[in-house]
């Protein structure tokens, strides 16, 4: 069950006390009349106008159109016996709740066309007190023009931001399962091979533990350094998830290719030391797995870095002059991975194998490191 207070609109600048006086204001203009069946009849239409409006406050469906109705006519009355308008700014804040557009401006329409003629009527009816209250009845009339768009577009604002946190909720959810996924294809491609490897040698040291001693010991000495580059790889893998630092990343890059014996040019244009965490970290990620392909794979002499800040993109280009289109793409390269890293920033992968080398490019846009500004 509703509070009995949801009559009063919320967030309207306005405070609660305030509306309690319009709530009240009608009983003084009701007993300024000299009749009793008009006192009686005023304070009936007052009660039906505050239970029809907690009725309907908030409500969807053709319920809130036949309280409006109601309003409406209660509205009129008002203004035309009691000379009270004030009624005009609660049904003002009712039409803003409804969510459906032809409806809204329907009410709205017939609710300031009602309004303006009832407040006309009534000069000609009770001239004298209505040219008193002439300030408040402008105030009125502007509340009930400006009132319900201003109503309508604020929950329309607060309907859009609501569907766009549930958004980045399901977006974070959906990243947290991908990243579940890349992280067991790893730990499969990092330990799956060594440990079918392990179990294999371990079976074949068995078999030849009697019969050649110094074959088995080999093969034992293979399950320990194999068993060692696994524990490495894990320890690589689990380093990765870390936190990253692109500064930090270059530094291992030109060690890398120090110790690879590659030439190498490093430039950066722009400002990359406030970027978001996210970005940091996907570019140190790509920055990693494209020099890392370049060592292993591409027998290149020299290896050039780009990356640039503009303003509208941050961009990263690793090129190489290495075999080219002799060179097969594989998913074990890392492309796969630095791809499905590059969309949770909106990134773009862009590859180009010919005879002159390879090429990398990157493009991240900066909206993400505008919106953590905001």
């Amino acid at each position: 069950m509703r509070d009995w207070y949801h009559i009063f609109p919320k967030n309207t600048g306005l405070s609660l006390y305030i509306w309690i006086i319009f709530c009240v204001l009608p009983f003084y203009f009701i007993f300024r009349s000299t009749s009793l069946w008009e006192i009686v009849f005023g304070i009936i239409m007052t009660m039906l106008f505050f239970t029809v409006s907690w009725l309907t406050f908030n409500r969807r469906g053709p319920l809130i159109y036949i309280g409006l109705s109601i309003e409406f006519a209660i509205n009129i009355v008002m203004t035309v016996l009691y000379s009270y308008v004030y009624f005009a700014l609660f049904v003002a804040f009712f039409i803003g709740n409804i969510s459906s557009k032809a409806g809204f401006i329907s009410m709205y329409v017939i609710h300031l066309v009602t309004t303006v003629t009832a407040i006309t009527f009534g000069f000609f009816y009770n001239y004298t007190v209505l040219l008193v209250h002439l300030p408040f009845l402008i105030m009125t009339v502007l509340g009930v023009i400006l009132v319900p768009i201003n109503q309508y577009n604020r929950l329309k604002q607060e309907a859009l931001e609501s569907k766009l946190e549930d958004a980045n909720l399901k977006i974070a959810e959906l990243a947290i399962v991908e990243e579940r996924h890349r992280i067991a294809r790893d730990l499969h491609d990092t330990l799956g091979q060594k440990l079918s490897m392990i179990g294999l040698k371990s079976e074949l040291s068995r078999k030849l533990i009697d019969k050649d001693a110094e074959a088995a010991k080999h093969e034992l000495e293979d399950i320990q350094s194999t068993s060692r580059q696994a524990l490495k790889e894990v320890r690589e893998m689990i380093s990765d998830m870390k936190e990253a630092s692109l500064e930090n990343e270059i530094e291992h890059v030109k060690k890398l290719m120090d110790a690879a014996q590659i030439r190498y040019d490093i430039t950066t244009e722009g400002e990359f030391k406030q970027l978001p965490v996210l970005v940091e970290n996907v570019l140190s990620m790509c920055l990693k797995e494209a020099v890392t392909n370049v060592v292993k794979h591409s027998q290149a002499q020299l290896c050039v870095i780009e990356m640039i800040d503009t303003n509208r993109d941050i961009l990263m280009k690793i090129m190489d002059n290495g075999e080219g289109d002799e060179v097969v793409i594989q998913p074990g390269h890392g492309l796969q991975g630095m791809k499905e890293r590059l969309s949770f920033v909106n990134g773009a992968l862009h590859i180009t194998n010919n005879k002159d080398g390879f090429e990398i490019n990157i493009t991240v846009p900066k909206v993400l490191k505008q919106i953590e500004e905001e």
